[in-house]
């Protein structure tokens, strides 16, 4: 492999135009959503001054996604995907202008700005399982991953560049020019997702089932789960990242960290959170050299068993450059954990079921950080943060090592070359 190849792989961007414009869309709008995610935390701050009301923002986000991720999951396998996405970019961009018209009013209302905060996610839910499944159908297979760790990418630069864009827009123009960027940006994604081919979800009259007969048709909800659960290769990979994410997301113990190792710093505290995500945007930089090794499912073990060690190596480490190596490292492994995950639940995954699969995909990614944040805090209470660090990270890592003993599909999986892919499609 050249040197070359081992950087960002760019061939999704070079090779495909409908990728391209829709990559371009989707990472303004993720800058968009980073600087309205600050905006809402510190306009419902100065409403109520109430640290109770700004722990609502996690419901009024999360509540949403849970209740209507699988909603969309199933109405990805029933309409097209491209309608259904243009449907609810719509309806974000509406709410997008909700909240910038009552920043222009001056609105006093908390309940008014975390009801619109609260729609904002609901539509954002209905769409995101056919937002997942466009790298596959844009591209071809072995490209499927470069396609994945570029979006990676976009997210983790826009976790680094939202929120100091957020401070300097909202110190100068305030709140309406805030929520004016994230109405434009959005404005952006749906131009791109316009122009998207038609993405009509294939039915199982489009070809003979590979699940033991089921029709999609039966139980919309209830497929996901049943195809994630029946493929080795999904649901060990998909209790690799449960593993991973519960038993050993770090972030709720950073405040107390801090404060036992480094007198509560703030700036250490923000040197935490960048460690994370320069690891993760580092890999992304490098993602060539992962994406194009087709032992998916080995890739994804490993990466997971290093996030966990790297996160106990911050539980037992002193200096505090120390600490930020193990989070960058950690930070890389994720990012490289999502990126395989990610390509092989879709290639893995009949089309007819890939929008329900990516609901399933897309709830685990959403509640296992937030339960293995709670687990942390739990057991941080019960005995101290670099216990919790240390024990979460060993056992995440012995969970995931466990997976891929007992599950040998996982661990031999291989990416389709692309004649591979295309026979699949026919058959899927």
């Amino acid at each position: 492999m050249s040197w070359r190849e081992r950087l960002m792989d760019v061939r999704p961007l070079r090779d495909s135009r409908h990728f391209r414009d829709l990559w371009i869309g989707s990472s303004l709008a993720s800058i968009g959503r980073q600087i309205a995610v600050v905006a809402v935390l510190l306009q419902v701050w100065d409403l109520t001054h109430s640290s109770f009301w700004t722990g609502i923002i996690g419901l009024a986000t999360g509540l949403p996604l849970l209740a209507l991720g699988l909603v969309g999951g199933s109405l990805a396998d029933t309409v097209d995907r491209r309608s259904l996405v243009r449907l609810t970019t719509v309806g974000q961009a509406l709410t997008a202008a909700g909240l910038v018209a009552q920043a222009a009013a001056g609105n006093r209302s908390v309940a008014l700005l975390l009801a619109l905060v609260a729609a904002q996610s609901g539509c954002s839910a209905l769409g995101a399982p056919a937002r997942r499944t466009f790298p596959v159908r844009l591209l071809p297979a072995d490209q499927v991953a470069a396609g994945l760790a570029l979006q990676n990418i976009a997210f983790q630069a826009s976790m680094l560049v939202g929120p100091a864009l957020a401070g300097f827009v909202l110190a100068r123009w305030h709140y309406p020019a805030a929520y004016t960027i994230q109405f434009l940006a959005g404005l952006a994604s749906l131009a791109a997702v316009v122009r998207l081919p038609p993405m009509p979800a294939l039915t199982a009259e489009d070809g003979p089932e590979t699940d033991g007969g089921s029709r999609s048709r039966r139980g919309p909800v209830r497929g996901g789960w049943r195809i994630s659960l029946q493929r080795p290769t999904l649901w060990g990979s998909l209790s690799v990242d449960l593993a991973a994410t519960v038993l050993a997301m770090p972030v709720a113990l950073f405040p107390l960290v801090n404060e036992i190792r480094f007198a509560g710093d703030p700036r250490t505290l923000g040197f935490f959170l960048t460690a994370l995500a320069l690891g993760g945007l580092g890999a992304g930089l490098f993602s060539g050299t992962v994406t194009r090794l087709r032992r998916g499912g080995l890739v994804q073990l490993v990466a997971a068993t290093v996030w966990g060690l790297a996160l106990a190596g911050f539980g037992v480490a002193g200096p505090i450059w120390l600490s930020l190596l193990c989070l960058a490292v950690a930070g890389a492994a994720d990012t490289v954990s999502v990126v395989t995950r990610g390509a092989l639940v879709q290639l893995e995954t009949p089309d007819r079921y890939r929008g329900r699969v990516s609901s399933v995909e897309h709830v685990i990614g959403i509640a296992g950080p937030e339960i293995g944040n709670f687990r942390g805090g739990v057991l941080a209470s019960l005995t101290s943060a670099p216990v919790a660090l240390l024990v979460g990270g060993l056992t995440a890592a012995l969970a995931v090592v466990s997976v891929g003993l007992v599950n040998r599909p996982l661990r031999a999986y291989r990416v389709p070359a692309e004649h591979e892919a295309v026979r699949q499609a026919e058959v899927s």
